[in-house]
């Protein structure tokens, strides 16, 4: 098959570009790259929104100026003039709303960098498959860039109503001031109302408590959050209390999937698969009284009087178990059968055992962003248990499920 050849590009357009100038210099420097990629960024935008403004749903709107955007490139730093309309409806896919980095081979560096290879692993990819030598440092440089898109994406607006939002945390270990520490990234996942899901934020902090609970509460309420029908937690202490004074209408429901983890933590292996079988009898129960006497009976059966630890934990979060009893079963395996924040989990988890420990704050927060934002790109589709939950949720919430889905 014969080599389809690139085209060819005029010699009267190369002499407008060097212009009598040296073009090794130019090439060196980065300066005739860096015009040509603003050149064309800005001419692919504005194709955009005529594309955008010619939509008969957008009969009425019009452009409204530009704005400015500074993007990073793999030669520098380019501003780039982002045409604006007057709805405010834009949303440009060449450069999105939240991207700070210029579209291109930086993305493939990035990409192999949020799929949990090490700035050294792909260093070693690069040079082995395209035979290029690029350091450790350089690719480190290139996923810097992606820290400005992170500060931005937590500070982005939010939704006003969210039906479902599951909270929850991983252990990492981060350096910080010398030392290697344990800390927790809290991730916020919302699910809307058309059953689809969004993360809503991610937080890094060593010591948790009512106070730190109530400050994210208050950051989701400052970016536009008004109400969450029913937030999923893992039992972390203060954590219902905080919810509840920002959002008191949220009816607060202890994961399932946690506590269930969390009993199995204090089984040794063989047994299991007997103690999971037998609690069983607690989570399926038809209501909160047949659950509680489903409770009483493990903690008098043998599993229970060989583990009394498990019934002591499942005693000391049950305010937050009983939600759970007074909802169908539609919306029960929304909140446990397919708890979607484990599969998000285990992503996040085999990207922290590569790396061991992470040397700040900013580069876990780089690494997890990018597995996040990757893995919200793959939530095309809500959960096939959805249609029937959201029947419930209309039924169960009312006019405040209706907001979510004018929202």
């Amino acid at each position: 098959m014969a080599r389809r050849r690139a085209p060819a590009i005029p010699d009267e357009l190369l002499d407008q570009l060097l212009a009598g100038g040296d073009a090794a210099a130019a090439l060196n420097s980065g300066d005739l790259v860096n015009t040509l990629k603003k050149a064309l960024a800005e001419r692919a935008l504005s194709a955009e929104m005529d594309y955008h403004l010619s939509d008969e749903a957008e009969a009425e709107n019009s452009r409204n100026g530009y704005g400015r955007k500074s993007v990073s490139t793999g030669t520098g730093k380019i501003e780039i003039a982002i045409p604006r309309d007057r709805a405010g409806s834009f949303d440009p896919q060449l450069i999105a709303k939240y991207q700070r980095r210029f579209p291109g081979f930086d993305d493939k560096i990035i990409s192999m960098y949020a799929r949990g290879m090490s700035t050294r692993e792909i260093a070693e990819h690069l040079r082995e498959i395209y035979g290029m030598d690029a350091s450790a440092e350089l690719i480190s440089t290139i996923t810097d860039a992606v820290l400005d898109e992170v500060t931005s994406w937590q500070q982005r607006p939010l939704d006003p109503v969210y039906p479902l939002v599951f909270f929850d945390a991983i252990r990492v270990k981060i350096r910080d001031e010398g030392v290697v520490r344990n800390k927790a990234i809290h991730i916020a996942l919302g699910v809307m109302a058309d059953g689809t899901k969004v993360e809503l934020g991610m937080w890094i902090e060593q010591n948790e408590g009512a106070k730190f609970w109530l400050r994210v509460m208050n950051e989701l309420k400052n970016r536009g959050v008004e109400d969450i029908l029913l937030a999923v937690v893992d039992g972390l202490k203060g954590f219902p209390e905080a919810i509840t004074a920002v959002f008191p209408e949220t009816i607060v429901q202890t994961c399932i999937v946690h506590l269930l983890r969390n009993s199995m933590d204090f089984v040794s292996y063989k047994d299991r698969k007997a103690v999971a079988a037998a609690l069983k009898d607690i989570y399926r129960a038809v209501d909160a009284r047949a659950a509680e006497a489903a409770l009483a009976d493990f903690e008098a059966g043998p599993w229970g009087q060989k583990y009394p630890a498990i019934g002591q934990s499942w005693r000391r979060v049950w305010q937050e178990v009983i939600p759970f009893f007074g909802f169908p079963g539609d919306v029960r395996r929304i909140i446990y059968t397919t708890n979607a924040i484990e599969a998000l989990n285990s992503k996040l988890r085999r990207a922290i055992r590569v790396r061991g420990h992470f040397p700040s704050d900013e580069a876990a927060a780089k690494l997890l962003y990018l597995i996040l934002n990757r893995s919200e790109k793959e939530w095309v589709m809500p959960p096939r248990e959805w249609a029937m939950a959201k029947a419930q949720f209309a039924v169960i919430f009312g006019d405040r499920f209706v907001r979510a889905l004018a929202a």
